[in-house]
């Protein structure tokens, strides 16, 4: 959020409260853990109890599919963007609220970037990983200024987070990871933030 100069800037809780729509980024399979369903689970649950709409992928199969499943489920709305490309291999999700056809996945993660107010991370693969990189390298070059969290689902992203510490220690980041990812392990952690 830009403050334009000589505004008195309000407490961070207010700014924070905020979010209507929260990006979602997770995998398009479920893994092996059960926690990872758990928690896209309760997340849905907890997004349609608070009135954010899920902003996500659009896909119908794995954590996707059980997150939008969820928001749904208890009363929430969901907006999803599937490229064409992957409509078949994805399988979209026929039951949202809205599901936006994108050209190409470049498209695709400019349109969930700019609907949504804030992005978390859940397990996920090499496209999940994809999206956290980009949301943060943009977030860093003041493209956006949306809040990251991650959800560390069972530990999943332990690794992950030990890595970019080594790559603070080592002076390969501009700033603190800290200032840009906020990691949370149970969704209900997020209410504190939202």
């Amino acid at each position: 959020m830009k403050i334009k100069k000589n505004v008195i800037p309000l407490p961070q809780f207010i700014l924070i409260m905020a979010i209507q729509s929260l990006a979602v980024f997770c995998g398009s399979k479920k893994g092996n853990n059960p926690i990872f369903i758990e928690h896209a689970v309760q997340l849905g649950k907890l997004l349609a109890e608070n009135n954010i709409r899920l902003i996500y992928g659009g896909g119908s199969a794995g954590l996707m599919g059980c997150i939008a499943d969820s928001v749904m489920q208890y009363g929430g709305n969901v907006t999803g963007i599937i490229p064409k490309i992957l409509i078949e291999w994805e399988v979209q999700h026929l039951g949202l609220t809205e599901l936006i056809i994108s050209d190409d996945m470049h498209e695709r993660k400019r349109k969930l970037y700019s609907l949504s107010d804030a992005a978390i991370v859940l397990p996920g693969g090499f496209g999940t990983l994809d999206e956290l990189f980009e949301i943060i390298t943009w977030n860093q070059l003041t493209i956006h200024d949306k809040q990251i969290y991650i959800l560390n689902s069972g530990g999943f992203y332990n690794h992950l987070l030990a890595h970019i510490r080594l790559m603070k220690e080592e002076k390969f980041l501009y700033e603190e990871a800290e200032k840009r990812i906020t990691v949370i392990d149970d969704p209900s952690d997020l209410l504190k933030y939202i």
